[in-house]
């Protein structure tokens, strides 16, 4: 398939046998569908629970989200655009990330949806709001593990040339953390027996951890 606007060539093999297609972000990946949201993938789901100064829950999930720092824990999400998320974290200073596992897979997605700032998602999901350590915003009571949040920063992100790029990095101190004690084997927490789903790249591609998948590595002393 051809570029859709002439940015995207196509380099020689390398000695490692390499066809590379090749792009400049800024003039346009000449594909169907973004792949950087497919390499970089597949990522864990940032399920977040807030509330507004007001009380109204809300849970969404994001896609672009991760762990920075183990001690303190530090997590953070990024939301495109000013979204009730964050505009709640900024009203309270507080949230919760509840994980998103292959059994909660349809409620994660339902609560998704596009809706007006009074709807709440825990209700449109099906979903018990449970309180957290703080009372308010609630966690997921069906998710197996949940962190009570306390907001570190908010970083408005930027381009390479100082510009906004429409996206805020919302960063949290865990201060609460919930575990299944079914997700405990011998003082080691089971990744694979909590089932995550993981979001991978096209428009509705998700993964789940498989035993065929596993394989141990210790780093090198």
């Amino acid at each position: 398939m051809p570029p859709r606007d002439g940015a995207a060539t196509t380099a020689r093999p390398t000695g490692h046998g390499h066809d590379f297609h090749c792009y400049e972000p800024a003039t346009g990946h000449g594909l169907r569908h973004n792949p950087m949201q497919a390499i970089i993938a597949p990522r864990p789901i940032g399920w977040i629970s807030s509330a507004s100064a007001a009380g109204v829950n809300n849970l969404a999930p994001y896609s672009f989200f991760n762990m920075f720092r183990a001690t303190p824990p530090l997590i953070g999400f990024s939301s495109g655009g000013r979204k009730d998320s964050l505009r709640n974290v900024e009203e309270t200073g507080r949230f919760v990330w509840n994980l998103a596992t292959r059994s909660l897979a349809t409620a994660m997605n339902l609560s998704s949806a596009v809706v007006p700032h009074e709807v709440d998602e825990f209700v449109l999901a099906g979903l018990t709001p449970m309180p957290s350590s703080f009372g308010s915003p609630p966690c997921v009571a069906e998710s197996p593990v949940s962190f009570d949040c306390v907001l570190t920063q908010i970083v408005d992100l930027q381009d390479r040339h100082g510009q906004p790029s429409g996206s805020h990095l919302v960063i949290g101190e865990a201060v609460h953390v919930r575990i299944a004690r079914s997700l405990i084997a011998d003082g080691v927490y089971d990744t694979l027996a909590s089932d995550p789903i993981l979001r991978g790249g096209g428009t509705a591609d998700y993964f789940h951890l498989t035993p065929d998948g596993h394989f141990r590595m210790e780093r090198p002393d």
